[in-house]
């Protein structure tokens, strides 16, 4: 399991690929990385820890220590990579035919995004949330991409069972993603082919100890 943690200009990577390195560097999704013909094959399965720390002790961003990670990915590991758009399934997040069950958020609202566990539904409650986002929230088994045509913030609530746990263990009580969002947010997934952006990992060495 890999883990982040920051402090002030300080950042720790813990059990980190190169892919998942890459993936943290560029804010990338799994299915937005792909591998050229000549990318390592040890991408997925050595393993780095790293203590970092930027000049100064003002504190960073996340975007901040993402920046400092692609310039590592650049002077130890000789990165190189470059970007194309590949058509793949994808479902598109579209509004329902009796419209959106949310509203917009409060202009005085702050924006939070907060995450929790009951039994075996994980829920969201947020608010100031744009569609985009939730669209990233929704792990299903191929991209999900904004279409609901919304351009505001909302207050979000949903709850469902991780498709996950359903593939091959119904239990009782089970929500599945699909119905959530038609039930709770008066939204649903439709499938369909897009263009996606990603990025092409062409060529990366192991760095030398430090």
């Amino acid at each position: 399991m890999y883990t982040f943690s920051s402090s002030g200009p300080r950042a720790t990577y813990q059990g980190y690929t190169l892919r998942y390195m890459v993936m943290e560097a560029f804010k990338l999704k799994r299915y937005q990385l792909s591998l050229g013909a000549s990318a390592p094959d040890w991408y997925s399965s050595v393993y780095y820890d790293i203590f970092a720390k930027a000049e100064g002790d003002a504190p960073l961003s996340h975007d901040d220590f993402r920046r400092m990670m692609q310039s590592l990915l650049t002077e130890r590991f000789h990165f190189r990579f470059h970007r194309e758009q590949k058509e793949m399934p994808v479902y598109a997040l579209v509004v329902g035919k009796g419209g959106p069950k949310f509203t917009e958020s409060a202009p005085d609202a702050v924006f939070q995004a907060n995450h929790g566990i009951k039994g075996r539904l994980l829920n969201l409650v947020a608010s100031k949330f744009t569609m985009d986002m939730l669209a990233d929230e929704i792990a299903v088994d191929r991209p999900v991409v904004d279409r609901t045509g919304l351009s505001g913030q909302y207050d979000i609530r949903l709850e469902a069972t991780p498709e996950y746990r359903i593939v091959n263990d119904v239990a009782p009580g089970d929500i599945r993603i699909f119905d959530a969002l038609q039930d709770q947010l008066g939204l649903k997934l439709q499938s369909q082919k897009a263009m996606v952006d990603v990025l092409v990992l062409d060529h990366a060495e192991k760095p030398s100890g430090n």
